[in-house]
């Protein structure tokens, strides 16, 4: 973020590739910072330093935050670091402001632990050299749809977030462009409203709008999501906030009723749930997704699975 008056404030390119950071996922730790931004260095203290000159600029300001009987930092921008961040135009402008009160209200496990999410994807893109960095994924997109089952309503979903992730074949030379929608559940909503909303992809993965003028009758319905993704995203399921037991017992309940939704059951969407925790620990691309549909052998993120009901697109 090239800030206009970043020198004048002893803003290093550092200080200001935060604030962008800040500025896309609302609100993180700085342990979360330092292993997007820093990991090269052994120790957070300089990372530390980078974002006590935002503070001392008013671009930024913190909350504490009580995890493991110690306090850790949450850091989020100010107006004025939010409006310095879309002065230069690099992001798309996002309309939310956060504020101490928002910082410390019930969204903050649930900010933080999307942030995570998207925290092991990038430690494992570095791992296996591949390619996903603190700015690939985009929290909270609306995606507007209908469903044939509520007729005449205009219905919107919102991902937790949408991940992208280039998957590099250094043996085979090739290089896949992977895009994800990613949901995050905390244990804090009903089975019955977490498979609602994989009806609603279900029902934007089919929703084309018709078009009009006097090639309505002539131009086919495109699906919606064809003007926004190459191929439909996978749906991948990050569950954390409960003992694994009790998460597994979640993931067998999900399974069962998206069996149970005629949509769900003759859909070609790649649906997989795991644990923040086999995510943190083994990466993406480790046998750790269970499919919501179909059978439940565990699979990585490439969900490379056979549906009884209906074929996978290619």
């Amino acid at each position: 973020m090239p800030y206009p008056n970043a020198a004048r404030a002893g803003l290093g390119p550092l200080a200001q590739e935060a604030a962008q950071v800040i500025y896309q996922h609302r609100m993180l730790s700085t342990r979360q910072l330092h292993q997007l931004i820093t990991p090269h260095h052994a120790h957070a203290e300089y990372m530390r330093r980078q974002l006590h000159t935002l503070r001392t600029a008013g671009l930024a300001d913190t909350v504490g935050r009580r995890r493991r009987g110690q306090t850790e930092l949450l850091w989020w921008l100010t107006d004025k670091g939010a409006q310095a961040v879309e002065s230069v135009g690099l992001l798309p402008p996002r309309p939310y402001r956060m504020s101490t009160v928002a910082a410390m209200g019930p969204l903050q496990e649930h900010t933080l632990a999307t942030v995570e999410t998207g925290l092991a994807f990038v430690t494992h893109a570095r791992r296996l050299r591949h390619e996903c960095g603190p700015l690939d994924w985009s929290p909270e997109n609306a995606h507007a749809y209908r469903d044939e089952a509520r007729p005449g309503e205009d219905l919107a979903f919102i991902p937790d977030a949408v991940l992208n992730y280039v998957h590099t074949d250094r043996e085979r030379r090739t290089r896949t462009m992977l895009t994800f929608f990613i949901e995050v559940d905390r244990t804090q909503m009903t089975i019955a409203r977490l498979a609602a909303k994989l009806h609603a992809y279900a029902a934007y993965e089919k929703f084309a709008p018709q078009p009009t003028g006097p090639r309505a009758r002539r131009s086919p319905a495109a699906p919606a999501w064809r003007a926004r993704y190459p191929a439909f995203p996978r749906l991948l399921l990050v569950l954390t906030g409960a003992s694994p037991a009790r998460l597994e017992r979640r993931i067998a309940d999900l399974r069962s009723l998206a069996t149970s939704d005629p949509l769900l059951a003759t859909t070609p969407l790649r649906i997989g749930v795991t644990t923040l925790e086999q995510l943190s620990e083994h990466g993406p691309f480790a046998p750790i997704f269970t499919p919501v549909l179909g059978l439940a052998e565990l699979n990585d993120a490439w969900l490379r699975i056979a549906y009884p009901a209906a074929p996978l697109p290619a």
